[in-house]
């Protein structure tokens, strides 16, 4: 990493001396060097950045992105994962196991651990709750633990079996694991392609109702408090789902939650179309839900904000709307999405850096003389333009491309790595 000097940025790294004031940060040989109200140097090879309404901020963490590595590599790899991963500043990923074979034993963990060696972002795999998600018999949570596996998942099959579920929670609360539920009760849903409400009536199209989230989330919650166990419920997307974990966080019951960045924004109205680009599980809801998630963010009861990133190759999206493949790819636009939704850059540092280290009980990188260098530069007032050029990911299912958007990622540091955007 070259020696750095970024002159007069806004510092957004909670309980820094110079949080919310500017700052001169001097980074050299991949570590913080010093940080002062003014730093001057005539040092040869000394690269400066005039900072002007940048922000600087622990490198994003994302807790729910797809990767399709192994064996779905065409859709998206390690490495062209994580390069889409630092264009949205994104310094951490967890990657669901939605993969084929799935992430279920030792060795699937241990092989993403490793390919993931050496990038500038740190990739950490979640191991399946169920052997082959099937729903049926508990994978080997402890042993995925040792080989690296930071939480459990079934990924976008939804865990059917309370009675598995419930053996989850308490398997792994013997050992600090972390159970991730995706909440939907697939006999309510009914393979269902959008919301259910006024435009699916319009478009005669079966909806997928509230109902399916909330039944889940308030069974996964009442088996969490039967055995005081910790449940993280990924890409929350309801008034009703917010509200019930709302009022669990007030009883005291061991919950988090995240939303993914484009249910904060997008609508299910968008659907009219039949572009399948906003085809995504759980579907664009209303502006009902978008309003709850939103005040949610604001008053703690959503933690995190997400990616949701799923990558498809063209053949799984450019086809009729009915049979399209769920998912949009997000790294990239998730701080444009929650800028436009209305978040500061000091709330998105919380939601997008610090909770999400937290739920999974990593630190946050700190921004102190010594320390390893691990952040992100942005300026949540620059436009750009989401060109199939900038994209970096393999895959290009996303109802941004080709639009203007603004907030953008300009710099990023992790493992003694200076990435600029």
């Amino acid at each position: 990493m070259n020696t750095l000097l970024i002159k007069s940025v806004n510092v957004a790294f909670p309980g820094h001396p110079f949080h919310n004031r500017k700052a001169d940060i001097l980074i050299a040989k991949g570590k913080i060097a010093r940080i002062a109200s003014e730093i001057t140097t005539e040092v040869d090879g000394v690269k400066v950045v005039d900072a002007g309404d940048q922000f600087i901020a622990p490198g994003f963490f994302d807790l729910n992105a797809n990767f399709g590595e192994p064996g779905l590599e065409t859709k998206e790899d390690i490495i062209t994962g994580s390069a889409a991963a630092l264009a949205g500043g994104f310094t951490g990923v967890a990657v669901h196991p939605n993969t084929q074979p799935p992430v279920d034993s030792h060795a699937e963990v241990a092989l993403i651990v490793n390919r993931a060696k050496a990038l500038p972002v740190d990739v950490y795999p979640i191991g399946t709750i169920s052997k082959r998600r099937a729903g049926e018999e508990l994978a080997e949570l402890y042993d995925m633990k040792l080989a690296g596996a930071i939480a459990f998942s079934d990924g976008n099959k939804p865990v059917q079996q309370a009675g598995l579920m419930s053996r989850a929670l308490l398997y792994s609360k013997g050992f600090d694991g972390l159970i991730f539920s995706y909440a939907e009760d697939t006999s309510v849903a009914g393979g269902a392609k959008m919301n259910e409400g006024i435009t699916s009536t319009y478009l005669g199209m079966k909806g997928n109702p509230n109902l399916a989230e909330t039944l889940m989330i308030a069974r996964d919650l009442y088996l969490a408090e039967y055995h005081d166990a910790a449940i993280h419920f990924t890409t929350v997307s309801t008034s009703q789902g917010v509200d019930l974990i709302r009022r669990a966080k007030a009883r005291g019951i061991r919950v988090s939650c995240d939303v993914a960045a484009h249910h904060l924004v997008l609508t299910d109205d968008l659907v009219a179309g039949f572009d399948s680009n906003y085809k995504v599980n759980p579907p664009l809801r209303t502006e009902q839900d978008v309003t709850a998630l939103l005040e949610g963010l604001a008053d703690g009861t959503i933690d995190a904000i997400v990616s949701q990133h799923t990558p498809h190759e063209v053949e799984f999206k450019h086809v009729e709307y009915e049979i399209a493949a769920y998912g949009i790819i997000g790294l990239q636009t998730v701080l444009p999405l929650a800028l436009r939704a209305g978040l500061t850059p000091h709330q998105l540092v919380e939601k997008l850096a610090v909770n999400p280290r937290k739920i999974l009980g990593l630190d946050v990188p700190a921004l102190e003389e010594g320390a390893e260098a691990n952040f992100v530069l942005f300026n949540p007032r620059e436009k750009w333009m989401f060109t199939s050029q900038r994209n970096r990911s393999k895959s290009a299912n996303s109802p941004l491309l080709g639009t203007e958007l603004t907030g953008k990622v300009t710099l990023v540091a992790n493992n003694r790595q200076l990435i600029t955007i």
